[in-house]
């Protein structure tokens, strides 16, 4: 966050990448694509990845793949939140599929919260509004016109931070000269301040803050420099950012947690199961740089390629053995919600599940409540054993969801028990009666696996020394830090 440093297409950059993979796959690789197809669980021989067992949304029908290697690019499981930039399908699946199969799940407590989400009308809570319209010289203010970031400066950044708004309106002119506007501080400083003035009763009228650009930038450059979001809000919310504030607040983001993977091949604990991207564990430590998860993906994407090939070239010829007693039970467990002569509606059931994490397992933390969040996690686990989906497997939504809810649930309960145990506040994880980062916790990673009895465990674990060529350079680069926290940068 201290240097412009991303290549962007103006606010659309993933858009326009998925738009560039998309062609790559379809039109010149020649990658066969399975499209409105869910899967449901991973098939093993000896521990180690044989398939994966699938449906198509649109038929309802099911059918296997054989497979020694399987690359998991699921994405987060932010739906497991009322208020989330995630699309309908974050639904945590890819941490699930690995947990069900025995991999170990990692620091699934960092849960990043983007300051900056529509907040109404209902119809796109949640939706991102980038940090362009910010870098852009958009300011945050509260129901009273107050610009109230300028209070929330932690003192670590204080020396790089303009606290003055001259300075921070010169900054917009000259980057070099003045240091830079509060509302650009990290994202989780940020999603904190905006609680906390809906929290002290200064929140706009639905809930949220004002992001204000268009006081500050004549119609003319929001529209060359901010297409999308002008659009996105004129024709989803009715608002036209050049003339009047967005209302905004903080929405689930990003998971820094995930599957355990080898920082080389990308391969989990589990032979034969890879993980890249946001439902990989690892990369960005306790908090996630705006912009790194594109690049993370391209990155990491090509090693998981590059480690699955090694991966199957050491396992010589041969084809996966399925073991069809574990299809036929997973296809039991799949359809269990169709047969149930009487149940209860899944979607109540997720929406159960959401005010449980919303009220709980939130922005900010506290032991009492995560143990609350605990006890009625377990009452919402009851409830998705008693979904119901009326009808039958074609075109049924209510099934989707019914499955889906086995992936929040895990992802929901792997997020609280690893959020109960690290006791601090470090990145995006706040905890109240634990606040400020705790020298004990720099080098412990909380893991997250699944107990032959079913339960879930979760351990602390030293994480061990980099590699000597990575540690120098880094420790390089923090000795060239300047200001407070360098040394404590340092020791992390």
């Amino acid at each position: 966050h201290r240097y412009p440093r991303l290549a962007h297409v103006g606010d659309r950059t993933g858009l326009e990448m998925i738009r560039t993979l998309q062609d790559k796959a379809v039109h010149t690789a020649n990658v066969k694509v399975h499209m409105e197809c869910t899967a449901l669980e991973l098939l093993l021989d000896g521990g180690a990845i044989a398939g994966v067992l699938c449906y198509w949304r649109e038929t309802g029908r099911l059918f296997l793949i054989k497979t020694r290697a399987i690359i998991m690019a699921t994405g987060g499981g932010g739906r497991a939140w009322r208020f989330t930039s995630n699309s309908w399908e974050y639904t945590g699946d890819g941490y699930a599929l690995a947990y069900a199969a025995g991999a170990e799940l990692i620091d699934m407590e960092f849960t990043q919260f983007h300051p900056t989400g529509m907040v109404w009308p209902p119809s796109v809570r949640g939706i991102l509004v980038t940090e362009g319209v910010r870098g852009d010289g958009g300011v945050l203010k509260n129901r009273d016109g107050e610009r109230f970031m300028f209070k929330y400066i932690p003192e670590k950044f204080a020396a790089e931070t303009a606290d003055t708004v001259e300075e921070a309106d010169a900054w917009l002119k000259d980057s070099t000269k003045h240091r830079r506007p509060p509302e650009l501080l990290t994202r989780d400083v940020v999603a904190r301040a905006i609680t906390r003035e809906v929290v002290e009763g200064r929140g706009s009228p639905h809930g949220g803050v004002f992001l204000d650009i268009a006081s500050r930038r004549d119609p003319d450059f929001i529209k060359r420099k901010l297409p999308s979001m002008y659009h996105q809000f004129k024709e989803l919310a009715g608002v036209d950012i050049t003339s009047e504030p967005m209302e905004v607040g903080p929405t689930l983001h990003y998971f820094m947690g995930g599957i355990r993977v080898n920082p080389d091949s990308q391969m989990s604990t589990v032979p034969g199961l890879f993980a890249v991207g946001e439902c990989s564990g690892g990369m960005h430590g306790g908090n996630r740089l705006g912009g790194n998860s594109l690049s993370d993906l391209l990155v990491f994407g090509h090693l998981a390629g590059l480690g699955a090939v090694e991966y199957l070239k050491g396992l010589g010829k041969g084809g996966a053995n399925v073991n069809m007693q574990q299809v036929e039970a997973a296809v039991k467990r799949a359809t269990e919600p169709l047969n149930r002569a009487e149940g209860i509606n899944p979607y109540v059931v997720t929406e159960h599940l959401q005010k449980v994490m919303d009220r709980y397992v939130n922005i900010v933390r506290q032991e009492d409540e995560l143990q609350q969040a605990i006890v009625e996690l377990d009452a919402v686990k009851k409830e998705i054993a008693q979904a119901k989906a009326p009808g039958a497997s074609q075109y049924n939504p209510g099934w989707h969801e019914a499955i889906a809810l086995g992936s929040l649930i895990i992802t929901a309960e792997a997020v609280t028990r690893a959020a109960l145990l690290r006791q601090e506040s470090r990145g995006g994880h706040t905890r109240t009666d634990y606040p400020g980062e705790r020298e004990e916790w720099v080098k412990v990673n909380v893991v997250v696996k699944k107990n032959a009895d079913g339960s879930m465990s979760v351990e602390k674990e030293t994480r061990p020394e980099p590699p000597a060529e990575l540690a120098a350079i880094a420790y390089a680069t923090l000795d060239e830090l300047e200001g407070p926290g360098a040394a404590g940068a340092k020791g992390a």
